[in-house]
């Protein structure tokens, strides 16, 4: 069975869709078939791998009016799909609100299609709404971004009082897949202490991988491309691939605690 991870954090700007798209692309070269979810209206992970508009979307997808098959796409990295977003799916919000057991159409659409993918990552919107919820809701796990900067870790309250929320309530076997720095830089004080900070209020759950500030990183969505593909050599693309052999090596969270 295949494990889902939502990719949150309310905060924008924190790496959330670098990483769903790159660790997406570095789980397929390492062979593990992966779903790239795109949950945010924004669509930005969509142009990042570069799918092309088309009526089927994670919009009709989570709202039951079309089939997996119908909605996703292959990407140029063999192992590699891709569940495309738009703008239409912003009004996703406002027609689950009036929906019994709202938070959990995104789990009832994914049920039969589980044993297709071994990774569906999630990109989710820089909010705590409903399509977070439904995210969290259907996931096995939650990975947080935190950028090395100033307030890095302001508002992780409120976050990880939503996760807890969503385990008591919505979904018992949610659990904290990890917490992965980015926008790191070891030569800045900034960046160490922040990190430190991480580790010290998050523990073990901290992945030993931190993804670097990269120029080559931040010029690959523009051509529709993941890192990999577009500089595999880059520190930003070295750093994904080692990020992925921790993922299925079985470090996150959940392992570590098991361990």
């Amino acid at each position: 069975m295949g494990k889902i991870i939502s990719i949150s954090n309310q905060k924008g700007g924190v790496g959330k869709t670098t990483t769903a798209v790159n660790l997406c692309a570095s789980l397929a070269v390492a062979e593990k078939r992966v779903l790239l979810l795109d949950l945010d209206p924004q669509g930005n992970a969509s142009s990042g791998v570069g799918a092309e508009p088309r009526e089927g979307t994670s919009y009709e997808f989570l709202l039951g009016n079309a089939s997996l098959t119908a909605c996703v796409q292959n990407t140029r990295v063999p192992y590699m799909d891709v569940l495309p977003a738009d703008r239409r799916l912003a009004g996703a919000e406002i027609e689950l609100v009036g929906q019994q057991r709202r938070e959990h159409f995104l789990k009832r659409a994914l049920a039969d299609h589980r044993n297709r993918y071994e990774f569906v990552l999630i990109d989710t919107p820089p909010s705590l709404g409903l399509l977070t919820l439904n995210a969290l809701t259907a996931a096995d796990s939650v990975l947080i971004p935190i950028q090395c900067e100033y307030y890095a870790l302001e508002g992780l309250s409120q976050l990880l009082s939503t996760i807890q929320l969503v385990q008591r309530n919505l979904n018992r076997e949610l659990q904290l897949e990890g917490v992965l720095l980015t926008m790191y830089d070891k030569r800045l004080r900034l960046s160490n202490q922040v990190a430190d900070e991480a580790v010290d209020f998050f523990g073990s759950v901290v992945y030993q991988t931190r993804i670097p500030r990269n120029v080559r990183l931040s010029e690959a969505p523009s051509f529709g491309q993941p890192i990999l593909l577009y500089d595999v050599e880059c520190l930003g693309a070295q750093s994904y691939l080692s990020l992925a052999q921790e993922i299925v090596a079985g470090s996150g969270a959940a392992a570590r605690r098991e361990g």
